[in-house]
């Protein structure tokens, strides 16, 4: 017990300190993981043998994460998904088996061996690509969901590939493990010991076995369409989230048993529930639940993948772990480039489809291990290749860090363009034109004014113009160019894009060159309020606080308070709280955090107490604030 306690401390404590660290100097939290694992293995030796069978109990992480990305995407989409599924993904699969297996050949490796080795290489690590993808936002653009595609086709290609490697079996290795009763890459860990004796296609015919696999994809599906739903209501009624949280868990496991009982992948058996279950009344709750145990298991694979780097063997052949590792990766990088050129994949997206696949996945380690356990490999080779899939794995958050910080600026320089030429001039300019900018623009245009639109985005700019809306691309924050939009002409100014610097400093320097100009700026939050206060803007408008307001009044409603009611109470809110802002704007100091600024604070407490007395009538002057609220702009109250 006390060994166990220690083992979990270890690890929770390895997490806990390297991955915040890692995050904080933007390396991310996978490569806070690895670098976790190799400090507690092999720099100090605190875990050793045991993170083999951690390892094993860690990959169901990937099982975990499958099953929450299915949940993310509905059938449709899948279908949707089709053409690079099958295409990308399978071209991808192909051509990196081949090409790995003639540079195994050439470097004088059988076929069998070649073809091997060349199954093991053509998979990506599903399990740091989909976390560092969504880490960084990157899962809806194009690269994203084209890297996602091919990680999908690689979990179900590795089903054929199991079923391969056993008629691979070279009769000399075969005969020297007999003799000596095995290797350590085989036994429990990947089929062998208890773990082998529960099978349901043991000793069946081919014909036999694709009809049982059948049979468990069309019970996870129909099970899944019919059987979940009545069960978590069932379940719901109890009305005690432990016992949710446990259904929920057991929903995974039991199909991931399942779909190892029939030989096929969990991964993928997982992932199909979650399909199905995309569409359900309960898709939330799963996440919520499965979330902590995926992001934890997922934490300590990556830890052991750190912790199980033989780094003796390594520096006893590191020329040539270095060489294959990097000449893999190039060789897959290319592959993936080429790819990317014929699936018509563009800019940024098409340089993170190739670095986020360069490199060997998980389901490497279980590759290699079959083939020693069915004589396909020899155990000296097996050794290496593991090392190259472990450091391909450990280089690949580099390989993000390179895309982030080289190849998107350079992407986005030479996206870039020569500011138009603005040849119109108009009684409002708007900065920006998102969402935000998009409904004022229409609402001035619909009423007769002019307006001079400025926007960053060549895409935008072009694409507006093809809708009849006059736009002209350059960046708003260059004073030149406001100036050549007409600001000293201008009566408005409405500074409509999502950037807190750029909006501020825009604000700034147009107060400064025309102190008449009304100026609207959109502010991100309370503090970026202040900062525009500050800078001269006349009417301030935070991006999400109209529709919070417009939310509460529905809430309101919901209570069966009348709509003229509720149109009072809204009023004296939002007056209430403009007046608080400017009386708060005097006391904010950006060197000194919020919570930290005590009069700061007592000031917001007093007119929380403000609010809270005249909402609920407490206050002796709350009955004419509200009948002022109701009464048109410039009325005194009789």
């Amino acid at each position: 017990m006390t060994g166990l306690l220690f083992q979990a401390f270890v690890y929770l404590c390895a997490a806990v300190i390297a991955v915040p660290v890692a995050k904080r100097l933007g390396l991310g939290s996978v490569l806070g993981y690895l670098i976790a694992g190799i400090v507690i293995g092999p720099i100090l030796g605190l875990v050793g043998s045991e993170t083999q069978g951690i390892q094993h109990v860690a990959e169901f992480g990937v099982v975990m994460m499958l099953f929450l990305v299915g949940l993310e995407l509905e059938p449709r989409n899948l279908w949707n998904m089709r053409s690079k599924l099958l295409g990308l993904g399978g071209l991808q699969v192909g051509l990196t088996i081949l090409l790995v297996m003639a540079g195994a050949m050439a470097l004088g490796q059988p076929w069998t061996i070649a073809l091997a080795i060349g199954l093991v290489f053509s998979l990506s690590s599903t399990a740091i690509v989909l976390q560092t993808l969504n880490e960084k936002g990157l899962m809806k653009s194009d690269g994203g969901q084209s890297s996602f595609s091919v990680l999908l086709f690689q979990d179900i290609a590795v089903i054929p590939m199991l079923a391969l490697i056993p008629l691979l079996t070279l009769p000399e290795l075969a005969g020297l493990a007999d003799g000596h009763g095995g290797d350590a890459h085989g036994g429990d860990a990947h089929g062998g010991g208890h773990g082998a004796e529960m099978s349901l296609i043991a000793g069946l015919h081919g014909w036999q076995v694709a009809l049982v696999n059948i049979a468990a994809v069309a019970a996870v599906v129909g099970g899944g369409h019919y059987l979940s739903r009545p069960l978590f209501r069932f379940i719901a009624k109890a009305k005690l989230r432990e016992i949710f949280t446990a259904a929920a868990l057991l929903l995974v496991v039991a199909i991931a048993f399942l779909m190892t009982l029939v030989g096929l992948s969990p991964a993928l058996g997982t992932f199909l529930a979650g399909v199905v279950l995309a569409n359900s009344e309960f898709r939330h709750e799963l996440e919520s639940d499965i979330e902590p145990f995926k992001g934890l298991l997922l934490g300590l694979f990556f830890i052991t993948v750190g912790a199980g780097i033989d780094f003796g063997l390594l520096f006893d052949n590191v020329l040539a772990v270095l060489g294959l590792t990097i000449g893999l990766m190039l060789l897959k990088a290319l592959v993936l480039l080429g790819l990317a050129f014929v699936f018509r994949l563009r800019g940024s997206d098409r340089w993170l489809f190739t670095l986020a696949l360069a490199q060997a996945g998980e389901f490497g380690f279980v590759l290699l291990s079959f083939t020693v356990q069915n004589s396909v490999i020899p155990t000296q080779i097996a050794a290496l290749l593991l090392l190259v899939v472990a450091l391909s794995m450990l280089l690949t958050p580099a390989l993000f860090i390179l895309f982030d910080k080289v190849v998107l600026p350079r992407m986005t320089r030479d996206q870039e363009r020569d500011a138009d030429e603005i040849t119109e001039k108009g009684a409002a300019i708007i900065a920006g034109m998102g969402r935000f900018g998009q409904v004022i623009n229409r609402v001035l245009k619909g009423n007769g004014y002019d307006t001079v639109v400025l926007d960053v985005s060549a895409e935008m700019v072009e694409g507006f113009r093809r809708f009849g809306i006059g736009a002209f691309y350059g960046d708003a924050s260059r004073p030149d160019l406001l100036h050549s939009a007409g600001l000293a002409e201008a009566s408005l100014l409405v500074v409509a894009i999502d950037d807190v610097e750029r909006t501020t400093e825009i604000v700034k320097h147009a107060r400064r060159e025309h102190p008449d100009l009304h100026i609207i700026a959109r502010a991100r939050n309370r503090q970026h309020v202040y900062e525009l206060y500050k800078a001269g803007a006349t009417d301030i408008v935070r991006e999400t606080f109209d529709s919070a307001v417009r939310a509460s009044r529905y809430a309101l409603e919901s209570f069966g308070m009348h709509p003229h009611e509720v149109e009072k109470l809204i009023t004296v809110f939002v007056d209430h709280d403009r007046e608080a802002i400017r009386r708060l704007a005097a006391l904010y100091d950006p060197d000194i955090p919020v919570f930290e600024n005590e009069p700061y604070m007592k000031l917001a407490r007093e007119i929380q107490q403000e609010i809270e007395d005249t909402l609920s009538n407490r206050s002796p002057d709350a009955h004419e604030m509200v009948k002022r609220a109701w009464l048109p702009p410039g009325s005194k109250p009789e």
